[in-house]
């Protein structure tokens, strides 16, 4: 009898008589499973034949880490320093020359298979330039010289392998730099293209024709130089800084993996006979039934068939309580079932579940722009033609005023101008500095939409602040109960609850959720009372649960002593009713919106951090007011309508304020998307996060103050980058066409130039990455 697959979502194999299928992550049955393969010795177990083939195709790919699959046909690419560039399937950004990556990662992408292939490619090039680098650079370190005809051997040996390397190693930087000139759009693939290019066309032609070379071009001994060694480690070098930057990229996109991981890789579908099968997350269709074991994550979004259960959702609140579902309620994939089962109807699956939504926005987020990036894009457009002008320059000044050989040293000066003068450094300042900051950020429970709003963070002065869902729990809750007679506080709410059992009203819910689960009394002769209240017999007492109108309907006297507590109650922000039992007042009871345990000292931290806080409202003023005076709020509008809302920021920022707009709600929306910055709660409305630029997941005011200090280490981090770049180039350039010559009589090898324009790289992209220890 087969025994029913299951996803295996421990991180070690199965033990016993259960494999792990390790293309799918399937854990399948060794005595039943449909297919297995021997492979160096060792068995491997599939759930299928269509697991099995594509095993046997590349084993060693799904063994070293799963193999990186193609993406799905229509998948849009985008450029990591340029996302205006999309298009449908891969290839290069026409800007800057840069490979194009999937918008939005799929459930199985991998970094391993790119990255190995860029890191063997760089080592195949290394152990190809090695040998060029030693045989041409031999006799100046060294001061040896090989007889005839061994000096012949060698150049030949130096040519080859200096001509592959080039035209092998570096054949994607000469299509990127021709792919820039139609439209006629300079990068940094055109200067390396060019550099690179020059320099191993000229040895080519000097290597195999030396006699058509003027004297100009020959050295002391004669010989026309060749820079086979310089081109070639150029193109290892950039190789390397390519290599260094696609790993920094992958890294920036663990806190995409992270989320992705949280979904299961299949789920129990359901069939019409009660059947279940196994099928992968991806064929999951809204309507199906699916069924979630204890201990399993739920698959999609959808709602309780049912079941009763606990469920963890702390990924989505970050609540370590779990949450009780029954029929009915609703389920968010991702989250883990725990103590029950389930039978649940998917709703949104795919990109529509919310965490796929969450990826989407920290995948936005990463590839966004910030104003700052203007700077830098302002410069590149000048900066190829200046480099240009720079190189033909150093040219004609070697060329007219250096020493001999004149043309040899000109040609050097020129290319060692094209290649220390790479503006990747340049482009990487910004972009990869918001990677890391947009990782950071949904690691600590923030998402930015976009690059513009994690520059402005750090310039708001003002933040406005709906009650309801953002300062408050956003559900009523009993919050006192003053007992006016002898009956004790507990037979009180014993009574009350009993009375409000039957209703649907949020205020008898927070009456009854009071009791922490005990049953009350049977309630008989039940009234409703219309804009009053309540009236019943419970355990044979009368009782009567409401408003002033209610007890004056009765004949029932509340004395001035109750009438002042109960308006002292009202003046905290709760609502006030009167609990009457046999025709005697018996007590008071307080229902209010709770605020959130973590407001006060959020609110404290918000004000240390220099913002003035408002707060708007569409209660009454007497509890907005109420909830101000506890929490130190400087401004107050109360029963304002959503166009208010709006209304009330865009007053305050033609008052000249940089405001923010923090909300939950629907009717938050307008002025989420009316402030400088709209940052919506987690657990609100899908409105809400549309119109919002940052989403704190948890719903966590502090997470502002957290958001604001990583804005500005963001911004500081970004113009650090931008300095190194300017000063490099500034410093750089000038070495390169031969400024110390006449002073120090030193030149820049094109090598050296190399060298110096990866290095500047690497110091953007490790700077960049201090930004995941900043301290927020």
């Amino acid at each position: 009898m087969n025994e029913p697959k299951a996803c295996c979502h421990g991180a070690g194999q199965p033990s016993g008589a259960m494999a792990t299928d390790p293309v799918c992550g399937m854990t399948v049955d060794r005595h039943t499973a449909k297919q297995h393969v021997e492979h160096a010795g060792r068995t491997y177990y599939f759930c299928g034949q269509r697991c099995s083939d594509k095993f046997m195709a590349e084993p060693s790919a799904w063994l070293e880490g799963r193999a990186t699959p193609p993406a799905a046909p229509g998948t849009i690419y985008t450029c990591p320093m340029h996302p205006e560039i999309q298009q449908a399937g891969p290839g290069d950004c026409p800007l800057c020359g840069m490979a194009l990556e999937p918008m939005l990662p799929g459930e199985d992408a991998g970094d391993g298979g790119e990255v190995r292939a860029m890191a063997r490619r760089f080592w195949l090039l290394v152990a190809l330039t090695l040998p060029v680098f030693l045989l041409a650079m031999g006799p100046q370190l060294f001061g040896w010289r090989l007889p005839a005809p061994w000096d012949r051997v060698t150049g030949w040996v130096e040519a080859v392998l200096g001509t592959a390397v080039v035209l092998w190693g570096g054949a994607p930087f000469f299509k990127r730099g021709w792919n820039s000139l139609n439209p006629w759009r300079p990068n940094m693939y055109t200067l390396i293209g060019l550099g690179t290019g020059v320099a191993w066309l000229y040895s080519a032609v000097a290597f195999l024709q030396p006699g058509i070379f003027p004297a100009s071009f020959r050295d002391l001994h004669g010989q026309v130089g060749v820079y086979f060694e310089t081109a070639a480690v150029i193109v290892a070098l950039v190789t390397l800084g390519d290599f260094l930057e696609l790993r920094a990229r992958r890294r920036t996109g663990a806190a995409l993996k992270a989320l992705l991981g949280l979904a299961p890789k299949t789920a129990h579908r359901l069939a019409g006979d009660g059947s279940e099968i196994d099928v992968p997350l991806a064929d999951v269709r809204a309507g199906d039934s699916l069924r979630i074991r204890p201990g399993e994550k739920v698959p999609v979004d959808g709602v309780v068939l049912d079941g009763e259960s606990h469920v963890d959702e702390s990924m989505l609140t970050g609540e370590p309580m779990p949450v009780s579902k029954a029929k009915g309620e609703p389920v968010t994939g991702g989250t883990v079932n725990q103590d029950g089962a389930l039978t649940m109807r998917a709703e949104k699956v795919g990109g529509e579940t919310m965490l796929a939504q969450i990826v989407a926005l920290v995948a936005k987020a990463q590839r966004s722009r910030a104003p700052l990036q203007r700077v830098a894009d302002r410069v590149a457009a000048w900066f190829v033609p200046a480099v240009f002008a720079c190189a033909v320059l150093a040219f004609a000044g070697w060329a007219w005023l250096g020493p001999d050989p004149k043309l040899a040293h000109a040609l050097i000066a020129a290319v060692s101008v094209l290649i220390i003068a790479c503006p990747c450094a340049l482009g990487l300042a910004t972009p990869i500095s918001i990677m890391v900051a947009s990782g950071r950020g949904a690691q600590n429970g923030v998402l930015f939409k976009d690059a513009s709003s994690i520059e402005a963070l750090r310039d708001i002065d003002t933040l406005v602040l709906d009650k309801t869902g953002t300062l408050t729990e956003g559900k009523p809750a009993l919050t006192g109960l003053l007992p006016l007679g002898d009956l004790p506080r507990e037979r009180l709410l014993l009574l009350a609850a009993a009375l409000e059992r039957p209703s649907e009203h949020p205020l008898a819910r927070a009456i009854v959720d009071a009791l922490d689960g005990e049953t009350p009394p049977p309630v008989e002769a039940f009234r409703t009372l219309t804009g009053r209240g309540v009236q019943g017999r419970v355990e044979g007492r009368t009782v009567a649960l409401g408003n002033a109108r209610l007890l004056d309907e009765l004949g029932i006297n509340a004395d001035d002593k109750a009438a002042q507590q109960a308006e002292t109650l009202r003046g905290d922000g709760a609502t006030v009713m009167f609990l009457a039992v046999d025709g005697v007042l018996a007590g008071l009871i307080a229902v209010a919106d709770r605020i959130k345990p973590d407001t006060a000292k959020a609110i404290a931290a918000l004000h240390a951090d220099g913002l003035r806080l408002v707060m708007l409202t569409g209660d009454n003023a007497t509890t907005a007011g109420a909830v101000a005076r506890r929490l130190g709020i400087d401004e107050v509008h109360a029963d304002v309508t959503p166009a208010d809302k709006a209304s009330v920021v865009t007053t305050l920022k033609s008052e000249g304020r940089r405001v923010a707009m923090a909300g939950d709600g629907i009717n938050d929306a307008p002025a989420l998307a009316a402030a400088d910055v709209g940052i919506a709660m987690g657990g609100g409305t899908d409105v809400a996060m549309e119109s919002a630029q940052v989403t704190l997941i948890k719903g966590d005011l502090g997470a502002i103050a957290r958001a604001r200090s990583l804005s500005r280490a963001t911004v500081r981090n970004i113009r650090q980058n931008l300095f190194f770049a300017f000063v490099y180039n500034a410093v750089g350039v000038p070495l390169a066409a031969g400024a110390l010559y006449p002073v120090l009589g030193i030149t820049l090898s094109p090598m050296v130039a190399a060298l110096a324009m990866s290095l500047s790289s690497v110091s953007v992209v490790s700077n960049a990455l201090r930004l995941r220890k900043a301290r927020l």
